[in-house]
């Protein structure tokens, strides 16, 4: 008896362990967005304690964070991962985007990162990349 083949290719879908890794990567990221945004860069005490030159460790994150945003780092990396992911989904990119986009909507890089989110919503849509 000849197997028959299925001509359509199956779309890129996560697996259940997959996707608790990525709800996983997704909380940690808003969690720690949120921390940063609420408890270091917008608490005025500690704004105020940063820029008198206070050499602690939040300062330093929240001077990099800063600079980051101020440059929409979150948003380009998510949206460079997106792409990538889209052309060629796999589960790394679609972590690494989860995570900078989820950084890049809480810090205020939301048009990028939420085109990010987009292209990666598309992205599960798209066919498993073939093995050889």
């Amino acid at each position: 008896m000849i197997a028959m083949i299925d001509p359509r290719p199956r779309p890129f879908s996560p697996t259940a362990r997959q996707i608790n890794w990525l709800l996983v990567v997704g909380f940690l990221s808003l969690g720690y967005a949120l921390y940063i945004r609420y408890l270091a860069i917008e608490l005025s005490t500690v704004g105020l304690a940063c820029d008198a030159g206070l050499p602690t460790w939040l300062c330093a994150i929240r001077r990099l964070v800063t600079v980051l945003f101020n440059n929409s780092v979150f948003g380009l990396a998510a949206l460079a991962a997106a792409v990538l992911n889209f052309v060629r989904p796999s589960i790394v990119l679609f972590a690494f985007t989860l995570a900078a986009a989820g950084f890049g909507i809480v810090l205020y890089n939301v048009i990028l990162s939420s085109l990010a989110i987009a292209l990666l919503i598309l992205s599960l849509a798209r066919p498993v990349p073939e093995t050889e």
